[in-house]
């Protein structure tokens, strides 16, 4: 999702504006030969860990990768051989096993003339019982809107064991459409949009040469999932609405091509979705609700459309749409197979005794209908357009519908079969989320009865609401959020940043870490609110 509110519903971002300057160094790291962009690694468990690297030679180059327990390599313990080649840009990937759990390793790669990438830094998970275990959480990190302080910040912690990102690592536009206006020297490579193999890969070079995102990839592993941009804003299994196949080609096409790029530039495996064990004290379930059976998003704007707009019989076609299309069971985002998985999955991990089930997926789980008071703000804003819209929006909200129909709101009937299932196994439901641009933190419930507990993170850059509704004062449209939504018990619509959890045996405690500023490169001044849940609670308490 590009906006904070849905995109056909409030604002059209510009669609013109002359590039900034581009980022420095990509045709560099592109041209040249050697190791390019850093290492990273990902996907660990108590035994493994998947390690990345980019080479370029004269042709295929066969690298040599080193794991050792300490940084000077005097405790080599494993690595392997692996192939750079041109057929996948250069990337190289490969698996190491036979490591100790719950252990830290050091890494590197060596090219045959002796030439060294830099070291990295990664672990295994932990087996058998778990006291403690750290996880850092990331989203929608858009180069042009700012710096990357949260991840600098996060990269420089040591009480942070595994990163994990649920989504849009890079936006696919043109340079000067989203933002308008780049913020200098953060305008990424291709300056058109993304739309072939060589235009991802190419976009992919440019952010992972941002010293903050190279360094979080080379101190910590990363489990992560794309979202909708990076293939095209608001994907779904059969096309995309930033996708206009009379001028860009196949949807097919086009989804081939970004989903190999982000295989061969991201440290994933092949896996569309997994799960991962961290001892007894959690399960992490990584699905896909994206591209893979994910039907097509429901568009409020066109049931106005159909039935004369603003002017015409709204109420009713609300809620004609309410109980029909919006409430249609056979409505998914995984698709029966995936759904099958992931509830298996509940059962299994409660049956492990697990203490905690962990869902890091891609949007918004719990339900958040706008303000009614939107309306009035419309009509003071001076800009009919945007009163028109917001009267839309609050008029869906009388209807009882909620105004992102991206997010797993659009697939009510879907989300209740994910619910039901968590409760039904009797897992201790810990939801993490991205994708909004905005910090949410709510209580999920099925009949009445506690489920769990949503952490939906705050981007990395993206715009949220302050950029669209700048007449607000965030704290007040924060409180009128709270009182329109029970579920939501915290919000904040204007600070950018990441969620770092701790989790123990008896409690989660998510930590949302605001950034002072993303228009400058900087740590200093980062402001945190914390939620906590206990087990059993599936709901958060004092922290």
């Amino acid at each position: 999702m590009t906006i904070a509110l849905d995109r056909r519903l409030l604002l059209q971002v510009g669609t013109f504006g002359l590039a900034a300057l581009a980022l420095p160094g990509v045709a560099q790291a592109m041209t040249a030969s050697g190791f390019t962009h850093g290492v990273a690694s990902g996907e660990p468990s108590g035994s493994s860990v998947l390690l990345w690297t980019r080479y370029v030679g004269s042709g295929e180059t066969r690298l040599h990768c080193e794991v050792a327990r300490d940084e000077a390599f005097t405790r080599v313990v494993g690595g392997g051989a692996v192939i750079a080649s041109p057929q996948h840009d250069n990337c190289a990937k490969v698996m190491v096993g036979g490591l100790a759990p719950d252990a830290w390793y050091y890494y590197r790669f060596v090219a045959p003339d002796g030439s060294r990438s830099e070291v990295g830094r990664t672990r295994t998970l932990p087996t058998g019982d778990v006291s403690r275990f750290g996880i850092g959480l990331f989203s929608c990190a858009n180069m042009p809107w700012g710096w990357f302080n949260a991840y600098g910040h996060a990269a420089g912690r040591d009480d942070i064991d595994l990163m994990v990102h649920v989504g849009d690592y890079f936006y696919e536009y043109r340079v000067g459409e989203y933002p308008e206006h780049p913020l200098a020297q953060r305008s990424p490579e291709p300056l058109n949009e993304a739309v072939t193999l060589a235009d991802y890969r190419l976009r992919y070079a440019s952010y992972r040469l941002d010293p903050d995102l190279r360094r979080l990839h080379a101190r910590f592993p990363m489990i992560a999932q794309w979202d909708d941009h990076e293939f095209a804003n608001d994907s779904w299994q059969g096309g995309a609405a930033n996708h206009q196949s009379e001028t860009e080609g196949l949807w097919s096409v086009r989804k081939v091509a970004a989903e190999r790029a982000y295989r061969e530039w991201m440290p994933v495996s092949d896996a569309v979705y997994d799960s991962f064990q961290i001892g007894s004290l959690a399960t992490i379930f990584r699905p896909e609700t994206r591209i893979t059976a994910r039907m097509q998003q429901l568009d409020l704007a066109q049931v106005i459309r159909d039935h004369g707009g603003v002017s015409g019989d709204l109420a009713k076609a609300l809620v004609e749409f309410r109980d029909g299309p919006w409430s249609d069971p056979a409505r998914t985002l995984m698709g029966a197979r995936q759904e099958d998985w992931l509830y298996k999955g509940f059962v299994d991990s409660v049956k492990r005794g697990t203490r905690w089930q962990v869902l890091a997926q891609q949007v918004v789980m719990g339900s958040v209908k706008a303000p009614t008071e939107l309306a009035k703000l419309g009509a003071v804003a001076g800009d009919p357009m945007i009163a028109k819209r917001l009267a839309v929006i609050a008029a869906a909200t009388q209807a009882g519908l909620p105004y992102n129909l991206d997010s797993w709101d659009g697939y009510p009937a879907a989300r209740e079969r994910l619910l039901r299932a968590a409760r039904e196994a009797d897992a201790n439901l810990v939801v993490l989320s991205g994708d909004s641009h905005n910090a949410w933190g709510q209580n999920l419930s099925i009949d009445g009865r506690a489920v769990g507990v949503e952490f939906a993170g705050h981007s990395v850059t993206s715009p949220g609401f302050e950029t669209y509704l700048s007449g607000v004062a965030p704290d007040n449209l924060s409180a009128m959020l709270r009182a329109t939504n029970p579920g939501l018990v915290f919000n904040d619509t204007s600070r950018r940043g990441y969620v770092s959890l701790d989790l123990t045996p008896e409690a989660v405690t998510g930590r949302f870490h605001f950034m002072p500023t993303i228009a400058a490169r900087t740590l200093a001044g980062v402001d945190t609110k914390s939620l906590l849940v206990k087990r059993n609670t599936r709901a958060f308490g004092a922290a």
